[in-house]
């Protein structure tokens, strides 16, 4: 019985995917570098709505009208592109791995910056502890008056 259902539904996934025709061209269709670029943006964007969600809503009221807007395309043209490549795995594969790649790069840049200003402000605290306790020490011999010393 186990077989059937096995056979079953492996005849129906057939069947499906032989109903899928290629995509036409679109007649607007982005360049694999532009898909890389929005494509990047939109995965920025998403990382952002999970880590501050609110500052996001708050300067942007909608993001990927945003991104649309700063590539100069639209929805229907960025889905047409999309479903286009994505149809040809080999191109949508080479696309991803540029997004994923531009992605690293960016994670390493703004890691090394952030490892710079953060060695700045441990220099920056270090100079300060050891001004504050320069200055401690000289306003406690300053302060300190000399008691005379009875003699019996």
């Amino acid at each position: 019985m186990k077989n059937v259902i096995r056979l079953f539904v492996i005849l129906v996934l057939i069947s499906a995917c032989k109903g899928i025709d290629k995509p036409d061209k679109p007649d607007n269709l982005l360049s694999k570098q532009e898909m890389v670029n929005v494509l990047i943006d939109l995965s920025l964007i998403s990382s952002a709505k999970g880590v501050n969600k609110k500052t996001l809503e708050n300067n942007v009221s909608s993001p990927k009208a945003f991104i649309y807007k700063k590539h100069h395309i639209d929805s229907l043209q960025f889905a047409l592109s999309n479903q286009y490549y994505a149809y040809n795995s080999e191109v949508y594969t080479e696309i991803l791995n540029h997004v994923s790649d531009s992605l690293n790069t960016l994670k390493d840049i703004y890691q090394e910056k952030e490892n710079e200003e953060l060695m700045k402000r441990r220099e920056k605290d270090s100079i300060d502890r050891k001004n504050k306790g320069d200055s401690l020490k000289l306003k406690n011999t300053k302060n300190k008056k000399k008691k005379p010393v009875k003699i019996l």
